[in-house]
């Protein structure tokens, strides 16, 4: 038997732990926060997701509910689930990986591990290109950088009193984070996700919200240079670092997604929104407090067969304002599309994101995303 809640008192509970956890920190570290900390965990994984925009914090219901929202987690549909995800970005420049797997531990529970890397690699390293005025290109190595996450997710479903049709769902994420710059620069931080999910079968629709950074993400930086390398920089009238404390602020994301059924046809649309608690941002609506990026997504299935499916899948995300090869500021979106098939336990999915940039338009490139899936079941 699940544990009975009473659904007003803790949406009333709810309400005031957004308030405590959020406000307080917002305000106290508003001054000292980093504004794009940690950017390289909003890329998103799965290529079912980035098809449609990132708008999947209410219906993501699989081994990805770990990144994007972990009350999701206890909709996997198998004993276990693995997933495995690579894309390039920057035509190459960048390598972006990404593994997970999720377990049930019953009927009510889940839980899982994500694992995330960014990095480029052979970067130029010219700080001993110059000595004594004389140019010598042997002396050029290279050096990588790399971000890397490390995510633990839990997932409790919970019954709503008097509620039968309502399925109710928490969960949590402790995110572990390794950043490095070559032999210079190297980072450790600490943060925690909150996630809800409210779930109605009988009007096929549900609801979520994600609280990324609850209590605030600290990075502790430590840098080292040699005291010529110190020279060189001063030399190019670049700063020298110093050791610091790099803070993430809470970002909340809220979705709200409806679908239906049609014989062998599946349709599903979602939007979401996230809004960041770190002053104005380059997104459709922005203010000196916070800014609020809208997500799309919508997706069609045909069902094959008791075992086979075949998805396609749209969506459009990351409004912002730049300035054109013209001069001129311009307002762009970024589309994406997707298709995905199901074959008994193992999902392949593929995305093409921001299809503008296949035409040379927009100021990011396209990438090609493919992602695998594969469901484990006791027999």
């Amino acid at each position: 038997m699940l544990k009975k809640i009473d659904i007003c008192k803790s949406m009333k509970r709810f309400r005031f732990l957004i308030l405590v956890l959020c406000f307080p920190f917002g305000v106290s570290f508003a001054q000292n926060a980093t504004k794009y900390s940690n950017e390289f965990l909003q890329i998103g994984v799965g290529a079912r997701s980035l098809a449609m925009g990132g708008a999947v914090v209410s219906s993501s219901n699989d081994v990805f509910s770990g990144y994007w929202n972990p009350a999701s987690l206890t909709g996997i549909q198998n004993n276990a689930q693995v997933a495995l995800m690579h894309a390039s970005y920057f035509a190459g420049i960048a390598n972006y990986d990404y593994g997970a797997w999720a377990t049930k531990v019953n009927d009510e529970s889940a839980i899982g591990i994500s694992l995330i890397r960014f990095g480029v690699d052979g970067i130029a390293n010219t700080f001993d290109l110059i000595r004594n005025g004389e140019i010598d290109y042997s002396r050029v190595t290279s050096f990588n950088t790399s971000d890397f996450a490390a995510i633990l997710s839990y997932a409790k479903q919970q019954k709503i009193t008097g509620r039968k049709d309502l399925d109710f769902a928490w969960g949590a994420n402790m995110k572990i984070i390794r950043r490095k710059i070559g032999p210079f620069a190297k980072a450790t931080g600490f943060g925690l996700d909150a996630g809800f999910s409210l779930k109605n079968e009988k009007r096929n629709w549900s609801t979520g919200l994600v609280i990324r950074d609850v209590t605030t993400t600290f990075n502790s930086w430590r840098y080292s240079f040699t005291d010529a390398q110190k020279d060189v920089l001063e030399a190019t009238q670049n700063v020298i670092p110093v050791n610091t404390l790099e803070l993430t602020l809470p970002r909340l994301i809220y979705g709200f997604e409806k679908h239906f059924e049609v014989n062998d046809w599946f349709f599903l649309a979602e939007a979401n929104a996230q809004i960041t608690l770190d002053g104005k941002r380059n997104t459709l609506i922005r203010t000196n407090f916070l800014s609020i990026d809208p997500n799309l997504g919508a997706e069609i299935g045909y069902t094959i067969n008791d075992k086979n499916k075949l998805y396609f899948r749209t969506g459009i995300n990351n409004y912002q304002k730049y300035t054109n090869k013209n001069g001129k500021r311009v307002s762009s979106v970024m589309p994406n599309v997707g298709v995905g098939i199901v074959l008994g336990n193992f999902s392949i999915d593929y995305a093409l994101t921001n299809i503008n940039a296949v035409a040379g338009n927009g100021p990011a490139l396209y990438s090609n995303i493919i992602s695998l899936k594969l469901g484990i079941d006791k027999k």
